[in-house]
């Protein structure tokens, strides 16, 4: 299996590194905006690491596409790619690029290809966690995710101006907009991660779990963030982003019915948002660069992988799942 990488970033380098450490893959072309970052790449990836110095708009011919640019630039590169009849991984999590992604699933439906929608962190492993919780139960009604911290660059940035927008919920058959940096929640993390304060952002997690999951009541998602973050959320970032941030953490509360009654289930994990998320993004490559996609079309992870043998595999790669109870 040939996959290219574009974007080496964060989470697109870690992502490169965890195929080459893949017996079914047999080459990574990693591609990049600066030549020097792929020649760095590829010379830490050994003989499975391949320099593509053209441009994003002529990949070689690879079995699948990983896109881990910055958010906000990877519909174009996704249409193309839907176009020419590829599988892609895409890594965004900006509400309104996820939204534009999953309009491309009619076209990879008819061309006989799967795009895999917000395949990092959260959403992402957030995704595969409700497809876990959810298969204990007989009935889903509620899914609620929280996450704290943020990978590469690209992403404190994104996460620092979801903080400013409308989050989107889901409720009763219905969507609802209320101001990013409302609704205060408590959430409890996996150690040494603890509690912490989360509030609406304009997160695109509802957009991928209410599909997966139909009938479902309620979807909710919620970002940690301090006082300053609220208050800054309107302005430019006072000071640079660090180049990989520190240890993040998700959580997915799912509710419903099982044969004992009502239910609750709680999962999480905790790492590095940038490793977490690139180990996810190389193992959606590989299920769907090996055929074993539920389906065609876009999607999130929760529709479109098996969660279980995914999740198995990220831990058996160092990220680790907890189940609060």
């Amino acid at each position: 299996m040939r996959v290219a990488v574009v974007g080496l970033g964060a989470v697109g380098t870690r992502a490169a590194r965890q195929l080459t450490s893949t017996d079914a893959v047999e080459a990574v072309v990693c591609c990049d905006t600066a030549e020097g970052r792929v020649d760095e790449v590829v010379s830490a990836l050994g003989p499975k690491g391949v320099a593509h110095r053209g441009s994003t708009d002529d990949l070689p011919d690879a079995d699948v596409v990983v896109l881990a640019t910055p958010c906000g630039t990877q519909l174009p590169a996704a249409r193309q790619r839907v176009a020419a009849g590829q599988p892609v991984v895409v890594t965004s999590d900006r509400l309104d690029e996820v939204r534009g992604l999953l309009d491309l699933g009619p076209e990879a439906e008819a061309r006989g290809t799967t795009v895999a929608v917000g395949a990092t962190f959260s959403p992402g492993l957030t995704c595969l966690l409700a497809r876990l919780a959810a298969d204990r139960l007989e009935q889903v009604d509620e899914i609620h995710v929280a996450r704290l911290g943020t990978g590469g660059p690209a992403c404190a940035r994104q996460h620092h101006g979801s903080l400013g927008g409308v989050g989107l919920d889901w409720r009763d058959g219905g969507w609802q907009r209320r101001a990013a940096g409302s609704g205060r929640e408590l959430s409890w993390f996996p150690d040494p991660i603890g509690a912490a304060d989360c509030y609406r952002a304009e997160l695109p997690d509802a957009l991928l779990l209410v599909p997966a999951f139909p009938g479902v009541g309620r979807v909710t998602a919620r970002l940690a963030a301090t006082r300053r973050d609220r208050l800054t959320a309107r302005l430019p970032m006072l000071r640079p982003p660090h180049p990989e941030g520190g240890l993040g953490a998700v959580r997915v509360e799912v509710r419903g019915r099982s044969a004992e009654g009502i239910s609750v289930e709680i999962l999480g994990a905790m790492d590095r948002p940038g490793i977490a998320g690139g180990a996810v993004a190389a193992l959606a490559a590989v299920e769907l660069g090996s055929g074993r996609a539920r389906r065609h079309g876009a999607g999130g992870l929760a529709e479109l992988v098996d969660a279980s043998a995914v999740l198995v595999e990220l831990n058996r790669r160092g990220v680790k799942v907890a189940r609060f109870g």
